[in-house]
């Protein structure tokens, strides 16, 4: 009686998972015999046990790893009929390209002929009759300085002048006079020779003379500034009653004929840039781009920026000095990764495109957008050849979606 309370409390202390049943009356008679045949009870208690447990946590392993198969083949069968069906797009594998590499540059639209206008005479501007933007002929009155001095010393010198004519005719007569008395031996040679000494004073005093109402004259018209070609006034430096200096710039303009570019290189492409050389202008302000050619390169490298000039022609006739351009200059070729722009789907400040698995899912994966080349948008990072991406029919695509089979 004694024994089987303890079986009672032994199997008591098992707690099976639902649907697990075990007979007592079994195991009881498996305990007597054993008993029988000379074993402790304790000890063959303690065998029983541990026999009951592992059996029991090998059940319930067995019935959580069916629960857990079940579950997952049911999820998986869940979300394979929900992903969308993806049709109507065009899926392309990727590859590289061989593209031109280009080196751009920033640059600035300069006129041929650009004129610094400067006095050449001391004086007050009295009168300013252009404006900034004002197109001007050649010889055109740009500005007056005070002549009120020049005049004075003109008039001077037009007297001095004129004197000196009456001097001169007066000793040109003496001397035809007095040559001939001198071939009726009416007179010496001494007095011959101081009347010829007379007339060659007379004849140099005038020339001194008439030279010096000569620069007088220029000197006056020196406050009369022109244009010394026709052009377009672009800057002014001066108003009317400011005083001018000889060399002082008072208007810039720039002539009508054809601008060039003017860019900076950087030192490393010194000897790769040559005169004749194709290049690309890109005109943002006007959005147009021009073809060039390199006319001159100043091989000079600037020490402060470690960059020299490069003057290119345009044929372009309504560029407007002082304009922003972007210069492309091809110095060489190499290969990239790049998609159509119209593949890439941007989403706020993101970019990606949409990729297509090797089982047909629709993956939105971003990228790195380098520069725009003829092949398309440069990936510098993202993507690999191989990929295939949706290069047509991007709003059709759905990330998570599957793509139909004749469209993979």
């Amino acid at each position: 009686m004694q024994r089987e309370n303890r079986s009672k409390r032994l199997w008591g202390d098992v707690f099976l998972p639902e649907g697990v049943v075990f007979k007592k009356d079994m195991v009881k008679t498996d305990v007597r015999e054993m008993q029988m045949r000379g074993g402790n009870a304790g000890s063959v208690m303690n065998r029983v046990r541990g026999g009951a447990i592992r059996t029991v946590c090998f059940l319930a392993c067995l019935t959580m790893a069916a629960g857990l198969l079940t579950g997952c083949s049911r999820d998986a069968g869940e979300d394979a009929a929900k992903r969308p069906s993806v049709t109507g797009v065009v899926v392309s594998m990727l590859g590289p390209s061989r593209v031109d590499e280009v080196y751009e540059a920033q640059g600035t639209v300069r006129s041929d002929r650009t004129s610094m206008i400067a006095s050449r005479v001391m004086g007050a501007v009295t009168s300013l009759d252009v404006r900034e933007g004002e197109q001007v002929k050649a010889g055109q009155v740009l500005l007056t300085l005070d002549d009120t001095d020049a005049r004075q010393r003109a008039r001077a010198a037009e007297m001095a002048a004129d004197a000196a004519s009456r001097n001169r005719t007066l000793a040109g007569a003496t001397w035809r006079r007095y040559q001939g008395l001198f071939e009726k031996q009416a007179v010496s040679r001494q007095e011959m020779d101081e009347v010829q000494a007379r007339k060659d004073m007379a004849d140099a005093e005038y020339e001194r003379a008439r030279a010096m109402a000569d620069e007088a004259r220029t000197y006056l018209a020196f406050t009369r500034i022109v244009a010394p070609a026709p052009g377009v006034v672009t800057a002014k430096h001066i108003d009317v009653g400011s005083m001018a200096n000889p060399g002082m710039p008072l208007l810039t303009i720039e002539g009508l004929g054809d601008a060039y570019v003017e860019m900076h290189a950087d030192e490393s492409l010194s000897g790769r840039i040559r005169p004749g050389m194709a290049v690309k202008v890109v005109v943002d302000a006007l959005d147009k781009t021009l073809e060039g050619s390199i006319r001159e390169v100043l091989p000079d490298i600037d020490p402060a920026t470690r960059t020299f000039r490069v003057k290119i022609d345009t044929r372009e006739k309504d560029l407007r000095t002082g304009l922003f351009v972007r210069v492309l200059v091809p110095v060489g070729s190499r290969d990239i990764l790049a998609v159509p722009a119209a593949a890439v789907v941007r989403k706020g400040q993101l970019s990606g495109v949409y990729v297509v698995t090797d089982k047909g899912v629709v993956t939105y994966r971003l990228i790195k957008e380098g520069p725009a080349t003829p092949a398309g948008i440069e990936v510098l990072s993202g993507l690999k050849p191989g990929d295939r991406v949706i290069t047509s029919g991007m709003e059709r695509a759905v990330d998570g979606g599957v793509v139909a089979e004749d469209a993979r």
